[in-house]
């Protein structure tokens, strides 16, 4: 099976072990991985912001990027929403503005071939067990786009369960929003910081370890708030734990 990995600019820039992370276990469960050099950022940051004239040049770019592949795998629930759900929406206004159907056409061809990790580890390959061990106390934040926009379920939480040696354990309040949004953290930096705080409080009161989530973006935000806060409880994306064997351990 061959599939390419949409890293998404936020890992590829800030958290390049999670992208590391998705090619081991992919690999190691016999999935032959490609990464599409001419791939950029998926245009989110500029949707969300109103910008959507300017969100069609990233279109095309990241379909042309995938463009032959079956499977198009990201760790990001918020990067596989925008292509799956906001790409043919930018498609369908371009053709209804008489700008052609160029964008839907691509939207159209890209958008069923992409799947969030837990997706296509769970849906596609049809595995929970993938071999991993990781000896630690985990707590497991669902965010908002995988949750409410691809409606992960228990995916993550399933996979997370076959780990050998994790000790899973269930986060209160945990489909709350974290705080994070995207724009949303910036724009509104003080209702972020509190939903950010109430979210760590949580996660802290749990006893675990390690918050674990599917989405670096919402992780940055909590970490950085359980920095501040000095908490030994630390972040960790959810491909990183099942990256991990006995044989080659987590870092």
């Amino acid at each position: 099976m061959r599939a390419a990995l949409f890293v998404t600019c936020v890992n590829d820039a800030l958290y390049p072990r999670t992208g590391i992370a998705v090619v081991r276990l992919l690999e190691r469960l016999g999935v032959d991985v490609d990464f599409p050099a001419a791939q950029s950022c998926c245009g989110q940051p500029q949707y969300n912001t109103g910008y959507r004239y300017e969100t069609e040049p990233l279109l095309r770019r990241t379909a042309r990027a995938f463009d032959g592949y079956p499977y198009v795998v990201t760790p990001s629930g918020s990067c596989a929403a925008m292509i799956r759900e906001h790409y043919p929406r930018i498609g369908r206004k371009a053709a209804e503005e008489g700008r052609g159907g160029e964008l839907a056409a691509a939207a159209a061809s890209l958008a069923p071939r992409v799947y969030e990790l837990t997706e296509f580890l769970v849906d596609v390959l049809g595995v929970t067990d993938v071999g991993a061990y990781f000896p630690h106390t985990v707590t497991y934040h669902p965010s908002c786009h995988g949750l409410r926009a691809l409606g992960l379920g228990d995916r993550p939480r399933r996979l997370l369960a076959a780990v050998k040696g994790l000790d899973l354990v269930e986060l209160p309040g945990a489909e709350e929003c974290c705080g994070f949004g995207g724009t949303f953290a910036v724009k509104n930096l003080d209702v972020s910081t509190a939903m950010g705080a109430d979210k760590i409080a949580a996660a802290a009161g749990t006893g675990a370890r390690v918050l674990c989530g599917a989405d670096n973006s919402c992780l940055a935000h909590l970490d950085g708030l359980l920095r501040r806060a000095d908490s030994p409880m630390r972040t960790l994306h959810l491909a990183e734990i099942l990256a991990a064997t006995e044989e080659e351990p987590l870092p």
